[in-house]
């Protein structure tokens, strides 16, 4: 049996443990991640178990990417804005493989076209929900929202509701009179 030292030696050793854990991700892991970037601006926040293709993403400021995203990226580029959220398992893929070539197995084609690896630009003001892939070529214009769950394969619309497999335009996030009101608003800030 243990006795009430030996619980309460075990659980400071727990806590200190923890408290190790998150200064060695915050203070160590954290800033080695954002040095990989091709560009990586103030205030980005990654969330723990992302894996990226790092040398082809570009990151403004005031950035949150949940846990568990993943960036893959070969050829082309990811460029995030400044002031977007992601919520945790999103997925942007900037490339595709070749399946037009007759008598090859499409795993042993290595030759691309250029339609085949296209950027992914995310504009400022974005909020992209969990669980959203987003697939090559795709523009997510300002102020938009992505659902939660969504498949984005088309740009998508400045200050617009995008959800669904493929995402499709459900609404617009303001009005016309809205957006100017907005954008002046911002321009003070």
């Amino acid at each position: 049996m243990i006795n009430n030292t030996m619980r309460n030696i075990l659980r400071t050793f727990s806590i200190l443990v923890i408290v190790f854990y998150k200064a060695f991700y915050k203070y160590i892991m954290m800033p080695m991640k954002k040095s990989m970037f091709a560009e990586c601006g103030k205030n980005v926040y990654i969330g723990r178990r992302s894996t990226f293709i790092y040398n082809n993403i570009h990151l403004g400021n005031n950035i949150s990417i949940g846990s568990d995203a993943n960036f893959i990226c070969g050829l082309a580029k990811i460029i995030i804005k400044d002031k977007v959220m992601f919520g945790p398992h999103v997925f942007i893929i900037t490339g595709s493989h070749r399946m037009d070539v007759i008598g090859e197995y499409m795993i042993d084609i290595k030759d691309k076209l250029p339609e085949n690896d296209l950027d992914v630009v995310i504009e400022e003001d974005v909020w992209v929900g969990a669980n959203v892939i987003i697939l090559k070529g795709v523009t997510i214009g300002r102020g938009s929202v992505i659902a939660a769950g969504s498949i984005v394969t088309k740009n998508v619309e400045p200050y617009s509701i995008y959800a669904g497999v493929p995402a499709r335009k459900i609404k617009e996030r303001f009005s016309e009179e809205e957006i100017s009101e907005h954008e002046k608003l911002m321009a003070i800030n």
